[in-house]
């Protein structure tokens, strides 16, 4: 009875604890269950917020200054992006961008061989300042016309002024482009004319805006320098042969009015010297007439001295009478006072005078 007992008691222990094992079992099984069914939660919460990440990345759209993103769906502009600034599209392969430089360039057009209206020849390189506008449709334009290359439209663009330059060319003459005088040169006016003429074609055509257009550069052909030259020459010797003539004829004014001057200073002098020389001759008429009326025989004397040292030189010889005037003096002496009148005379021989 009492092994059936301890046997039965044992069988009882031994049932309660293998139910008890079962038991914590169980609870081993929940605990690693739970754990993964949270790490997965958290791989795909990770996972969602990479996508949406990588979906919002793909989605956003920053616009620099001096660029303009075109916005295209499938291959098609969908919309123009031009103010700087960060914008939004549809993730690839939906939407896409094209970026598009705003930049200002130049470009040249290298020697054209141009005629002008009177039909001579001459090279002409031009320049030109462009850039693609900030507007959404002069952008489309430019992207449907080139491609969005840059390179490409500056090469449309050299052949497009090329043929322009021959059109403008044609409009004025020779020496409004080439002149040695720069008030008579017509560049301005060419360049002026050549914008207005490309400007709105390649805004329509190509969506480009010209901010400048220049003259870079201009020479001559071999046979249009030589009649250039020829022409310069002729109008050189134009200029000198009028210069010289100018020249001669100033020389002459200049020497008839020296000679007009001369004559009249020459006329005033002989005018003053006339007035002088009366003058001096009333002055010796009244010396004279004082002289005689102070003593009239003395007076008659010295007179007759005088001529006599003007009649005989250091080399000359007289055979005169004595007894006539001048020398009678010689003989008679000075008459004395009281005598009255002049002395009586005889007639005198002629004079004949025998150089030595």
């Amino acid at each position: 009875m009492l092994q059936t007992h301890s046997h039965g008691h044992d069988d009882d222990d031994h049932g309660h604890g293998h139910g008890h094992h079962h038991h914590r079992h169980g609870d081993d099984d929940a605990g690693p269950a739970s754990g993964g069914r949270l790490r997965m939660a958290v791989r795909l919460v990770l996972a969602l917020v990479v996508i949406a990440g990588a979906a919002l990345a793909a989605s956003a759209i920053m616009v620099s200054a001096g660029q303009a993103i075109v916005v295209t769906r499938f291959g098609d502009p969908l919309r123009v992006l031009t103010e700087p600034g960060l914008a939004w599209k549809l993730p690839m392969p939906v939407e896409d961008t094209i970026p598009v430089d705003l930049r200002l360039r130049t470009t040249s057009t290298g020697l054209e061989d141009v005629g002008t209206s009177d039909g001579l020849r001459v090279l002409v390189q031009a320049y030109v300042a462009w850039e693609v506008p900030a507007d959404g449709d002069a952008v489309r334009r430019f992207v449907r016309a080139v491609h969005n290359d840059p390179d490409e439209a500056a090469r449309q663009l050299r052949g497009f002024v090329g043929s322009a330059l021959q059109v403008t060319a044609s409009s004025f003459a020779f020496s409004d482009l080439v002149n040695t005088a720069p008030g008579a040169l017509w560049l301005p006016a060419f360049e002026a004319r050549l914008l207005a003429q490309i400007a709105p074609q390649l805004l329509a055509t190509y969506g480009i805006a010209i901010r400048q257009v220049g003259i870079e550069r201009l020479s001559l052909p071999a046979t249009t320098l030589a009649a250039t030259v020829s022409r310069m020459r002729s109008e050189r010797e134009t200029v000198a042969a009028l210069r010289t003539a100018e020249g001669l004829r100033a020389a002459a004014e200049i020497r008839a009015d020296a000679s007009r001057d001369a004559r009249i200073t020459v006329a005033h002098a002989k005018a003053e010297a006339a007035e002088i020389e009366a003058a001096s001759r009333q002055e010796a008429a009244r010396i004279h007439a004082a002289a005689y009326s102070a003593d009239p025989q003395l007076y008659l004397m010295l007179r007759s001295l005088d001529t006599l040292g003007t009649l005989v030189g250091a080399n000359t010889r007289l055979v005169l009478r004595t007894d006539a005037a001048p020398f009678n003096v010689l003989i008679q002496g000075p008459p004395q006072a009281g005598e009255g009148g002049p002395p009586r005379t005889a007639q005198a021989a002629e004079p004949v005078s025998t150089p030595k």
